[in-house]
């Protein structure tokens, strides 16, 4: 799409919990609020942050329809084909490939790696029901979109990181925890880089996540720069 002479490709990975309303709202409202920040860009990681909150207060609000679900996402801008935003919140995860080598562009928000920030918030963090630490032993992210009743213990903010798409970038994959549990970043990489076609290797990256027992949602997304 085209905003103000500036070629913009939006890209995001949202992946629901307690059903699929809040994935919904975002896919409809989390870009567009981004982008009707003024300073977007002049400071597109003020604009971010700032749109990621309110897209967040918007969804608490209106939980009486919404549901009290929630939603990890994953959001890259790519800003006239040379400059990379990525932003997120919870476990769904963006890798760059650089000359073939896998960097990873986000944080894992996990209730383990932030439990400080949980208790200080008056929450905990357990293993119990089930083997993997969850956020007052329900939630097994610690930041997202939604989930009122857990809201006071839980984060919403995205951490966000850019980089220049120079010469040597070839690709970029978003995909949900469901990819990530089974298969390392470079890993990953080295699959998608076989297609040409973008399409295929992110339908290859969800078959092979399949073929691994993979027991998660899996979404994946990958972007071609060149070649």
């Amino acid at each position: 799409m085209r905003i103000q002479q500036h070629e913009l490709g939006l890209f995001a990975i949202y992946d629901g919990h307690l059903g699929d309303t809040i994935p919904s709202y975002l896919q409809k409202h989390l870009f567009a609020n981004i982008l009707k920040e003024e300073e977007f860009w002049v400071d597109p990681s003020r604009a971010i942050s700032k749109a990621y909150e309110k897209t967040d207060q918007a969804i608490l609000s209106q939980s009486s329809d919404l549901g009290r679900g929630g939603s990890t996402a994953v959001t890259a801008i790519l800003i006239n084909g040379i400059k990379l935003w990525v932003a997120n919140v919870g476990d769904s995860r963006a890798v760059l490939s650089r000359g073939g080598q896998a960097i990873q562009m986000t944080t894992d928000h996990e209730p383990n790696t932030e439990r400080g920030s949980i208790e200080n918030r008056g929450g905990f963090v357990s293993n119990m029901p089930g083997d993997v630490p969850r956020v007052n032993g329900q939630l097994a992210v610690s930041r997202a979109f939604g989930d009122k009743s857990l809201k006071s213990h839980l984060r919403s903010d995205p951490d966000i990181q850019w980089t220049d798409i120079d010469n040597d970038t070839d690709i970029l994959i978003l995909a949900s925890d469901g990819l990530w549990k089974v298969m390392s970043n470079q890993e990953a990489v080295d699959i998608a880089k076989k297609f040409k076609d973008p399409q295929k290797a992110s339908k290859q990256l969800i078959a092979e996540a399949v073929k691994r027992d993979s027991k998660d949602d899996i979404s994946c997304v990958v972007v071609r720069f060149r070649g």
